[in-house]
């Protein structure tokens, strides 16, 4: 057996690179089967958090001319920060490698990572519940879909693809350009394979990927999700400082915190959110969500909390994000 190199997609900006993945011990475990169904998926899910992280080991990214090393974190987590090659001139989604030894053979795998093309939108997604319908306000229906419902038996909020469509090609004149998208969720890193299949079936826009760190126990499993979402309020943070010229949009629900890591995030950068989205997850507006919508709106930041998704692109349109 050999172990398991998992890469996810990076972004770059004008001066840097970053890419990321896990290494993973060899194991007999099956990889996530998407076609399983009932039982045979519930196994298959909770397969993904028993597998067993990589500490200390050696990965290569080769970038140019040059092959740069590095080692994994405790938790198999590696991430490469590096300047971008000069005179470096491809946009859009470009190809990278890296590689890890193993037996003195070299284990080699691709991913992409994304430099936008100079345009006038980024757009920040929470997944669950915004996009993806996954009852995040009733635990055990939320675990019993995971479980029992695979990745061709989830369903998409309606209207949510056009939407996001139209976000990603708001302003671009060029078809196949696209805007950076990000789906940034209290999701685990275990989940990566699956929202990126899910996004894929449902024709939403390709995005980066920030997750929450990954776990590896029967226990974790059951508390998927949860716990605290400061680290989506410290992702959130880095993208706007990596990409200060760009003016966002956040969409976001409110079944958990959503309304309030955003609220924050326009306090920090008070020129840099355009909008923001909060999909209504019970049949009544929430009073607190609709008092932050309200102090969003006095700095200047268009905002709309809606039931259907219908709803969110007329909003766009109002408002001249999309044609």
């Amino acid at each position: 057996m050999k172990p398991i190199l998992k890469l996810y997609r990076g972004y770059a900006n004008e001066q840097e690179l970053i890419v990321m993945g896990h290494v993973f011990k060899p194991t007999r475990t099956k990889d996530y089967d998407f076609k399983k169904k009932n039982f045979k998926n519930a196994g298959s899910v909770i397969s993904m958090f028993r597998i067993k992280t990589h500490a200390n080991a050696d990965v290569y990214l080769e970038y140019g001319t040059k092959k740069i090393h590095t080692k994994t974190l405790k938790d198999g987590y590696f991430k490469f920060c590096v300047p971008l090659l000069e005179h470096e001139d491809r946009y859009g989604w470009i190809d990278y490698q890296v590689s890890i030894i193993h037996e003195n053979k070299t284990i080699v795998t691709e991913e992409s990572y994304i430099r936008p093309q100079k345009g006038n939108l980024g757009i920040i997604s929470d997944i669950d519940d915004t996009f993806l319908v996954s009852y995040s306000l009733n635990p055990i229906k939320k675990l019993y879909i995971l479980l029992f419902k695979n990745v061709d038996s989830r369903k998409v909020f309606e209207d949510v693809v056009p939407h996001y469509q139209a976000l990603s090609a708001a302003g671009r004149n060029t078809i196949g350009e696209e805007n950076a998208f990000f789906y940034v969720s209290s999701s685990e890193w275990n989940l990566y394979r699956f929202i990126e299949r899910f996004t894929a079936i449902h024709k939403l826009p390709k995005a980066v990927l920030l997750l929450k760190d990954i776990k590896t126990s029967l226990t974790d499993f059951f508390i998927t999700g949860r716990g605290s979402h400061n680290h989506k309020f410290d992702k959130i943070k880095h993208i706007l400082e990596f990409y200060p010229n760009l003016q966002y949009v956040l969409l976001g629900d409110d079944s958990q915190h959503d309304p309030y890591l955003y609220e924050a995030i326009c306090k920090i950068f008070p020129m840099t959110v355009k909008a923001v989205y909060i999909r209504q997850s019970r049949g009544h507006q929430k009073e607190k969500v609709k008092n932050i919508m309200k102090n969003l709106e006095s700095l200047n930041v268009a905002v709309c909390y809606f039931k259907h998704s219908s709803e969110a692109i007329a909003h766009s349109k109002t408002i001249g994000i999309i044609s």
